[in-house]
């Protein structure tokens, strides 16, 4: 290609991303890709929606996010000069698997006579003439590290986030310089998982200032009918879950509160008759000086009697305490099948005595992933869910205890980058309630569920392991 020739595919081209993609791509985009695309360029006579320095875009799942930002990132590389466009995300699975991974892909539509201006790399591409003048970098965004989107200053700048609602404000204002000059653009992408920082600011008490679309699985062409009535089917259409992938909606603030003070209360309330079945013990073991060691016993729908706890034991005082309680329930004929035990902190040291003692003492590892890993961000959250199930179904009883009570209505839960549910820490826990805010009594009755969710991940872990939650689903 000449270079007179060249002009004149810049001067064609350079104002009209749609026929870019169009032309060059040999692609179609959607009427929100098309109008996303026109936002993002500098202001022009040839489109008076043009010029949006601020542009975000919630969705749910599928519908061409990804595909829309890199033909964004093409368009501006080939058609402005000097440009720096930065790419980004929370991880680098996000960014170099997903992001970075259409971007090489959309590239090799070019024309070889455009393809070969530029060099490919694992993190960037770049104009081979002036590489450091015209390129597209990779770059994670993490807030231990808001300094890595500084620094990025060109003629024509562009930076666009993927999953923009895990991305923690500091980030973005470390970036704000960055953007400083008048053909600077920020384009924000991401399903909207959460209903606080800077990408909900975005479509809530600052969208004056931003340029903002919402793209509904409902409408895209995209995604398939039975994606739709999957996500039905699972959560319901009311759930936050429906909203974030289906509908590209915020979950709903109100119901950040995991288990409601409704369903306990009135499973205090219930008088059932006991299910039967085999006698699961729950044990979490305290791991600082004003937590508790708890135990729960559960058979089927009922907690079989008020939770047991201590405090200031050491490991050999705990398991006899244990052990003890071990040997009054064979007596009566309330022997457990399993003793589920959190190994996290000194719970190995807990289950090595209790096989010593030739208890049933399984160590559960509640950080490790969930069984159902595309729902859940780890087995903790996919436990607690275990005992909402549990709740939900209205034919269980447990003890009128208002420490367990309030336990169980404590933790919050929110939403990863990937959608999936997260639920508080203990930490986090007694950063936000203090003294109150260790669930050690409702610990220690969800993980009495760690034994069912096992049955059914067909796990076979020997008892003297840690359970293995690697299995996924999604």
């Amino acid at each position: 290609m000449s270079d007179s020739t060249f002009i004149d595919f810049i001067g064609r081209y350079k104002h009209r991303p749609v026929e870019f993609v169009q032309d060059v791509l040999k692609q179609t985009p959607d009427p929100w890709q098309a109008s996303l695309m026109v936002a993002a360029i500098p202001k022009n006579e040839h489109h008076p929606g043009s010029g949006q320095r601020l542009c975000a875009v919630k969705s749910g799942h599928g519908v061409g996010k990804s595909t829309c930002a890199a033909w964004i990132a093409i368009h501006n590389i080939v058609c402005y000069y000097p440009q720096k466009t930065v790419i980004t995300a929370p991880t680098s699975s996000q960014l170099f698997d997903a992001l970075f991974a259409e971007l090489k892909s959309q590239l090799t539509r070019l024309p070889p006579v455009i393809r070969n201006l530029f060099e490919t790399y694992s993190d960037r591409i770049t104009l081979k003439s002036d590489p450091s003048g015209s390129f597209i970098s990779c770059r994670t965004s993490r807030k231990e590290t808001p300094e890595a989107l500084q620094g990025t200053h060109s003629d024509r700048t562009l930076l666009l986030v993927d999953e923009a609602s895990s991305i923690d404000n500091a980030v973005i204002d470390a970036a704000g310089g960055s953007l400083s000059n008048e053909d600077a653009t920020l384009v924000c992408l991401g399903n909207p998982t959460r209903p606080e920082g800077f990408f909900y600011d975005a479509f809530t008490r600052l969208s004056d200032k931003w340029y903002t679309q919402t793209v509904s699985c409902l409408d895209s062409t995209r995604v398939s009918e039975s994606y739709v009535q999957e996500m039905e089917d699972r959560y319901g259409r009311d759930s936050n879950n429906f909203r974030i992938r289906v509908l590209g909606e915020f979950p709903e603030s109100s119901e950040d509160t995991l288990i409601s003070n409704e369903i306990v209360e009135a499973a205090v309330e219930r008088d059932v008759e006991p299910s039967g079945g085999p006698i699961i013990w729950g044990l979490d073991i305290a791991r600082y000086g004003s937590d508790r060691s708890a135990l729960c016993k559960r058979q089927g729908n009922t907690i079989l009697e008020p939770i047991k706890s201590w405090s200031n034991m050491d490991t050999m005082s705990l398991m006899g305490a244990i052990n003890a309680e071990y040997e009054k329930d064979s007596e009566d004929l309330q022997q457990p099948r399993s003793i589920m035990c959190d190994v996290i902190g000194i719970g190995a040291a807990i289950v090595d005595r209790g096989l010593e003692l030739s208890l049933p003492v399984q160590g559960i590892n509640t950080g490790e992933s969930a069984a159902l890993s595309g729902l859940y961000k780890n087995l903790r959250t996919e436990l607690w869910h275990e005992a909402l199930d549990w709740f939900e179904k209205r034919h269980c009883k447990i003890p009128r205890d208002n420490r367990l009570m309030f336990e169980l209505c404590s933790p919050r839960y929110s939403y990863d980058s990937t959608g999936r549910k997260r639920l508080e820490t203990k930490d986090e826990m007694k950063k936000r309630l203090g003294h109150r805010g260790s669930p050690d009594y409702a610990d220690s009755f969800v993980l009495t569920f760690a034994n069912q969710a096992g049955i059914m991940a067909g796990s076979s872990q020997p008892w003297s392991q840690p359970l293995r939650r690697n299995l996924s689903i999604v």
